[in-house]
């Protein structure tokens, strides 16, 4: 059961937002975001808020959870019959050059078209 609609945001706003905050927004993109994948695998072991905080104390779990929701968003592409793109090694590399945002923009795009699709997103 889906209980709250996930959200369409502009990949570009992200990362604008993300910049504005000083990382703020990001932080609670990275939740939301979560949560969104969480929900839309029916996936229990996906905790949002640890995912969160492993991010926020312990930076290597951030490039970590780039290729972990690299790998998340091809299930979520496969669930939604649109075509799989394995971006996990792209992510887990710019995170390690510091560009998490970057990534967070490219998934929030690819989430937008499988929200779209399927008709989940919030009005």
């Amino acid at each position: 059961a889906m209980t709250e609609k996930p959200e369409v945001r502009s990949p570009a706003a992200v990362i604008v937002f993300t910049l504005i905050t000083c990382g703020i927004y990001g932080l609670v993109w990275i939740f939301k975001f979560s949560k969104e994948i969480k929900n839309y695998l029916n996936k229990e072991e996906i905790n949002p808020g640890l995912e969160l905080l492993l991010c926020l104390v312990c930076f290597p779990y951030a490039i970590y959870w780039s290729y972990k929701f690299g790998k998340l968003m091809m299930e979520a592409q496969q669930k939604a019959g649109q075509p799989v793109e394995d971006n996990a090694i792209l992510y887990l590399v710019l995170a390690c050059f510091g560009l998490i945002m970057v990534n967070m923009a490219i998934m929030q795009e690819a989430a937008n078209k499988i929200w779209t699709a399927q008709g989940l997103q919030a009005q």
